[in-house]
């Protein structure tokens, strides 16, 4: 007895030590990529590399905020992920709650065809001739269309549905439900958490969009924040600033400023969602 709660003592040290060890691994680079974004000039162009920075400047963020354009980019992205996750979530339910009912005709083949879609892609010109062909393009649904479902997380849900108690789809139904009645009063309550995981998945994804974004909008007053501070970041490299009304300071402060810019808003809602976030980790966990 002795002897295992040793083994279990020397596996919880070794386990917490490789846990440190990852967690550091990630951390360490954005902390740098944060420290780096807020100094100053003359440190950037004396040191070749710097870890911390004596003096604190808010040059960076002050040169990308001058950018006239920027709060409507910065305004186009946060309507384009909430209207996107907004259809995700829609079209991606509607279609996983009948492909968990294993009374729908046609459900194998349906099935199949989602599945096909993630070993083999249209690829990116069928894909823009289809939105071109729509119309879509310089308009902000050929940013939301294109990827209105996930096949991968259809199947995710739809085997999260299919885990809930037949019992409670029989008991609505004795009591007078519908199907749509069945999914909104049952089935979707019971599914929130990994509704909350998937809705972060989606968000994350398109406020990240950058392809779809150069390969549909032409017009620079709809481009979204990646796109723009992309163009930040090639215009300083060239010495150009046309962007801005400020003096550039050196493109290693704009660079981390840009990162830092762009991810800090979407990880802000994470610790919103950490709950439902932790228990839809654990989709595949039998549900009661």
């Amino acid at each position: 007895m002795h002897e295992r709660s040793l083994g279990n003592r020397l596996f919880g040290i070794a386990n917490g030590t490789v846990l440190i060890l990852v967690a550091a691994v990630m951390v360490i680079p954005f902390i740098y990529i944060v420290l780096i974004s807020f100094a100053t000039e003359q440190e950037v162009l004396a040191k070749s590399f710097m870890l911390f920075p004596t003096k604190f400047s808010l040059a960076g963020y002050r040169y990308i905020l001058s950018t006239p354009i920027l709060l409507h980019s910065l305004w186009v992205t946060i309507g384009v992920t909430v209207v996107g996750t907004l259809v995700n979530l829609l079209m991606t339910v509607l279609m996983a709650y009948p492909l968990a009912r294993k009374e729908l005709y046609g459900r194998r083949l349906i099935l199949l065809l989602v599945t096909f879609t993630m070993v083999f892609s249209a690829g990116i010109v069928p894909t823009f001739l289809i939105v071109k062909g729509l119309h879509l393009t310089n308009t902000y649904w050929a940013l939301i269309i294109p990827s209105a479902i996930s096949a991968f997380n259809l199947i995710i849900i739809k085997n999260f549905f299919q885990q809930l108690p037949d019992g409670l789809e029989e008991s609505a139904k004795i009591d007078g439900c519908n199907d749509l009645g069945i999914l909104l009063r049952i089935v979707l309550p019971l599914s929130m958490p990994a509704i909350a995981t998937f809705a972060l998945f989606y968000a994350v994804n398109h406020w990240n969009t950058f392809l779809n974004a150069i390969l549909y909008i032409n017009d620079s007053r709809k481009w979204p924040i990646q796109v723009l501070l992309r163009q930040i970041v090639i215009l300083t490299e060239k010495g150009l600033s046309d962007m801005s009304e400020a003096p550039p300071p050196p493109s290693k402060i704009i660079n981390m400023a840009v990162i830092v810019f762009s991810t800090v808003p979407i990880l802000a809602f994470y610790p919103f969602l950490q709950k439902h976030f932790a228990k839809g980790v654990l989709l595949g966990s039998v549900k009661g």
